[in-house]
């Protein structure tokens, strides 16, 4: 069963890199619509880092928008110092060490707290990291970085983004990862039986923040350009929004939502007057008649290594090996 899982998770990503890599071959992709396909990658990586903290380890954050903005600013800094790509690297790993560096020092004294009290202690934290910012010199505050370097194509795109997933499912299925879900289930039961929560909280919390620093650097490795408003508290609530559209314990949920909500805010960007009206009443009516949100806590992988051998006559060999 867990090979099948890992085959099938293998042949989806490789299906992706290849349709990805033919459609911009043959400018099916243009520069619009991969800027539509790097925002959709960046969220991704955005919405499963935070679904690790929120939906597997259960600590409602809101500062999301607080690490990814000390990635994008670690790296933007970084590749204005250091030309080509190892600067971009550099950049990456240091943005990404820098927030996860900061959530641990941060999750160490906020994650004792518990619901709404965590919520308002990480959202102040996102604050307080948005208005260093707007303060700082080597930020240049208010005005932000412009003419950054640019470095994601679809190949680092690509990389970036199947590595956070492959990443977090491998975390998710090992002992760490079960403990985290656990203190999700009963945190009061996990201590019971000598888990340490605190410990587990402190480490998805770092890895959620990590995973925000590295979206951060792409977005600055992307877009050119950055200014603290863009990482302020709408940014936490539209990753929030991916999450729970997905459903809270499914990373390929937060996948297939983060590409749904991609593809809707595009469309809709011909009708700016009715969008967020329209962009709402969806998400509205999605949450009406499906509150787990699109998978709940099921994986694609899981539904297709199911679902395959049925379809290709592994039930009726079943019956047959029965039969004789």
């Amino acid at each position: 069963m867990k090979n099948k899982k890992t085959l099938t998770t293998l042949a989806l990503m490789l299906g992706v890199y290849a349709l990805g890599h033919i459609l911009i071959l043959t400018g099916v992709i243009n520069d619009y619509s991969f800027a539509v396909l790097a925002t959709t990658g960046i969220n991704i990586i955005l919405a499963t880092s935070l679904n690790l903290v929120t939906g597997f380890t259960g600590q409602f954050s809101l500062g999301h928008a607080g690490f990814m903005s000390i990635g994008a600013y670690v790296c933007a800094i970084i590749t204005q110092r250091v030309e080509g790509t190892v600067g971009f690297v550099l950049g990456v790993l240091a943005g990404a060490s820098a927030a996860a560096l900061v959530g641990v020092l941060v999750g160490l004294p906020t994650l004792r707290l518990r619901g709404d009290y965590l919520a308002i202690a990480t959202l102040g934290m996102a604050e307080i990291i948005r208005v260093l910012f707007l303060n700082m010199e080597i930020t240049n505050g208010a005005a932000g970085l412009s003419f950054l370097p640019r470095f994601v194509d679809w190949n680092w795109l690509f990389l970036l983004t199947a590595g956070t997933l492959v990443l977090l499912s491998n975390f998710l299925h090992s002992s760490p990862g079960r403990a985290c879900i656990s203190v999700r289930e009963d945190e009061i039961a996990a201590e019971s039986m000598g888990i340490n929560t605190t410990k587990y909280k402190v480490t998805a919390f770092s890895m959620g923040a990590f995973f925000a620093g590295v979206a951060g650097a792409m977005y600055a490795s992307y877009f050119y350009f950055l200014k603290p408003d863009l990482f302020n508290f709408n940014k936490s609530i539209d990753i929030l929004v991916i999450v729970v559209l997905g459903g809270m314990g499914s990373l390929s949920g937060s996948v297939i939502a983060a590409v749904l909500l991609q593809l809707i805010s595009t469309w809709l960007s011909a009708f700016p007057e009715l969008r967020m009206v329209i962009y709402s009443l969806m998400l509205v009516a999605i949450m009406l008649f499906r509150p787990q949100g699109l998978l709940g806590s099921t994986e694609v992988t899981e539904l297709l290594s199911a679902k395959l051998p049925q379809l290709f006559g592994g039930k009726g060999g079943q019956k047959k090996e029965e039969g004789v």
